[in-house]
């Protein structure tokens, strides 16, 4: 989502532009809504296919490239049967209860079984939302970085759950952003600051992703810590799917990095978590994680679920399945090339500009049986609306076929082999 605060800090410092940013979308949302593109509320089919009601009350299957299930988890039996066995095992759905007085034994199962697959201190939360929430104020506050309160660096395009906190940090901390992997800025403000914090994403939510190499090269020599929301990264890279970051790091994260991620997309389950690289961070989120502290846990039908898709990545079918993503998306480039074609990150975007063109591209597209996003400010930039499209391992590559013709005949652009 495109940052709308300032960059100074002092009075006046982060004053969000609301009430503008929703004057100007507002009439772009209410045609979406319009053209029955947004708030959907659909039964799940078989594979990705999901079944609405259209205008005359009748049901209409369709199939979906909207969700953020990469690995078409989020209906594998095992995960199901995970969220009941969990379920029927402790009779209950959920304890109203803060995390520091008690907690379901499967909920620290799930935390040890994570911790140990991905090699790292991981707490579970509802969301990952909840994850950035009770994480960046505990950075701010310079008690990760030996007492010294980091400038908090944001880079420009870091998502909403990111990017929405700056106000809060800015009570703490210096807080700025710069331009969308601009690490020769970055560079610039290590080397006049004795901490600074990068805050970004691993993968990002509208395709592209950070230059995780380079970033720890500028760790090493500047001392920089990360922190980087993996939420769209997580299973769909390293041998146990420990995500787009992780693998890119060779043992122990160590007490500079923390690594958010998404138990609800590639992992098939539901909340986020985080990787933390130090006992010490563990203990001190445990207790000052306002969101660990002052909230309940996620539910036991999801913690259900996040053990069996635990167990699944502890087997040789993770790996078919990444495979098989990777597959769908070189399908789709060969097909309908974009600006991200090549590349192995999930998600592919095309550009049409304006925002009404984009809705009734996206409505077209719908009326011939196959469902994508309209994507207009404030998630992206003014004039840059366009379709997000997430081809994923549950696809068919005759849907992905169906896609492609689609899109070339609705967005004119030529679908190779189409």
């Amino acid at each position: 989502m495109i940052d709308q605060t300032t960059t100074a800090r002092g009075a006046g410092a982060h004053r969000r532009n609301t009430q503008k940013l929703i004057e100007h979308a507002a009439p772009h949302f209410a045609a979406a809504h319009l053209q029955g593109l947004m708030a959907l509320y659909a039964h799940p089919r078989g594979g990705r296919s999901v079944e609405l009601l259209n205008a005359d009350k009748m049901p209409c299957r369709i199939v979906d490239f909207v969700r953020c299930s990469y690995l078409g988890l989020d209906n594998h039996p095992q995960i199901i049967a995970g969220a009941v066995r969990a379920l029927e095992q402790c009779g209950t759905l959920h304890w109203s209860c803060a995390r520091t007085r008690l907690n379901f034994a499967l909920l620290g199962q799930l935390e040890e079984g994570l911790s140990d697959l991905f090699s790292a201190h991981v707490i579970a939360y509802s969301s990952v939302l909840a994850a950035n929430m009770g994480a960046l104020p505990l950075l701010a506050s310079g008690h990760l970085t030996q007492g010294i309160k980091p400038v908090m660096v944001f880079d420009r395009l870091a998502h909403a759950t990111l990017a929405f906190h700056k106000g809060t940090l800015a009570e703490e901390a210096e807080v700025h952003t710069i331009e969308h992997n601009d690490l020769d800025r970055l560079d610039a403000i290590c080397r006049r600051n004795r901490c600074v914090a990068y805050i970004c994403d691993g993968i990002y939510s509208m395709g592209g992703a950070a230059p995780i190499g380079d970033l720890l090269d500028l760790q090493a020599r500047q001392n920089l810590f990360l922190y980087i929301d993996d939420a769209h990264g997580i299973s769909l890279f390293g041998k146990a799917g420990e995500g787009y970051a992780r693998s890119h790091i060779s043992g122990p994260l160590g007490d500079r990095t923390i690594i958010a991620a998404s138990l609800g997309k590639g992992f098939g389950a539901s909340g986020g978590i985080l990787m933390l690289g130090t006992a010490h961070q563990s203990d001190l989120f445990r207790r000052f994680s306002v969101s660990h502290a002052f909230s309940a846990s996620p539910n036991l039908a999801a913690i259900g679920a996040a053990l069996a898709s635990e167990a699944v990545h502890r087997t040789a079918e993770l790996a078919v399945l990444q495979k098989s993503q990777q597959e769908r998306l070189i399908q789709f480039d060969q097909l309908c090339p974009t600006p991200l074609s090549g590349t192995a990150f999930p998600i592919r975007t095309m550009i049409i500009g304006d925002e009404l063109a984009t809705i009734g591209a996206a409505r077209s597209i719908l009326d011939q049986g196959i469902y994508v996003s309209a994507i207009f400010f404030p998630t992206v930039a003014k004039g840059c609306a366009g379709l997000r499209i997430c081809p994923t391992a549950g696809h068919t590559p005759a849907e992905i076929t169906a896609l492609c013709r689609s899109l070339a005949e609705v967005c004119g652009r030529p679908a190779t082999g189409a």
